[in-house]
């Protein structure tokens, strides 16, 4: 088949475009005043992500295998799969569930605890969000399980005082339109996070995040990303590069792990099974999204990748 002429999507930034595909959905932002003594256990977040500030005063943060940590006035966690953790005013202080203590709502996504004691205060903000997107989840399995960004830290310094003292004025005062301000805040919050793992981060520099800040490949793996249904070929990727076919073949497999007409066909697939679980798109149309004119051809596909048929899938009602 001969291929016809496309335009890609800029690929001046393709790391930045997957930053761009985080779309991060919160699911529960809570503003916390902590009166010591306290101590909080997470519960474990399956698919989606945990973040804690501390606006005021500081914490504890304890999880299994990991020697305790001191969060400081100003400091921002994120635990990018959502694993458990305890936050606590010492780092021997015992630490109640999350849901045995009450919480005021201000709204569906929004809202207060207060604990009780004798002791100084700590006022913490945090947040579960979830995100939607292959190439976000991939970039979120490539994070490590705890990421600790500290206001003090001449890097990070800038933007992070900035928005948390935005953050800080629209919690304190709570005007209408508020809870909006702070959950985009803290999407900034969580975003600009990533970007600093990602800018100082040795792991960082290899593999699949290497070959997104190549400027060959990336330009590759932007167009796959966003137009998956588009008829790729090797030849045609490989063009797009600037490369040679053999030459654009074996760097793609050398630096992402995988052949790049199999990363196209796992990328499509993924995708389309993410847009079956969580869209209402019909089953044709997601799959000419992957790239497939017959809906026969692309559930053969998928039930041959996946073992189940794209209908199985449907959520009921």
């Amino acid at each position: 088949m001969q291929e016809v002429h496309f335009q890609p999507p800029d690929a001046s930034d393709p790391l930045g475009e997957v930053l761009h595909m985080l779309k991060l959905n919160g699911t529960l932002y809570c503003r916390a005043e902590l009166c010591s003594p306290w101590g909080v256990a997470m519960p474990r977040m399956d698919n989606s992500m945990l973040f804690i500030v501390i606006m005021s005063g500081e914490g504890w943060l304890r999880m299994p295998g990991r020697e305790s940590i001191l969060i400081r006035e100003g400091s921002m966690v994120v635990l990018p799969r959502g694993h458990a953790v305890d936050l606590a005013s010492g780092p021997d202080q015992v630490a109640k569930p999350l849901f045995d203590y009450p919480a005021r709502k201000v709204s569906e996504r929004y809202e207060m605890m207060e604990i009780d004691g004798p002791g100084p205060v700590t006022r913490a903000m945090t947040g579960v969000v979830s995100f939607d997107d292959v190439a976000a989840r991939r970039l979120i399995a490539l994070l490590p399980e705890l990421l600790v960004v500290d206001r003090w830290n001449d890097v990070a310094g800038g933007w992070l005082r900035s928005t948390l003292d935005l953050i800080a004025h629209e919690a304190a005062t709570l005007k209408p339109g508020g809870e909006a301000v702070i959950t985009r805040l803290a999407d900034i919050l969580i975003i600009q996070a990533i970007r600093t793992w990602l800018d100082g981060a040795a792991e960082a520099q290899q593999g699949w995040l290497a070959a997104l800040r190549d400027p060959m490949l990336g330009r590759a793996l932007v167009a796959m990303h966003g137009t998956p249904e588009h008829d790729w070929t090797l030849d045609g990727l490989a063009r797009l590069a600037g490369m040679s076919r053999s030459g654009f073949a074996a760097r793609f497999a050398d630096m992402v792990g995988q052949p790049a007409m199999r990363y196209l066909t796992d990328w499509r697939m993924h995708r389309a099974r993410l847009a079956l679980l969580e869209s209402r798109a019909a089953v044709s149309q997601v799959a000419r999204s992957a790239g497939y004119q017959s809906e026969a051809a692309f559930g053969r596909a998928f039930k041959q990748f996946f073992g189940e048929s794209p209908g199985s899938l449907r959520r009921p009602g």
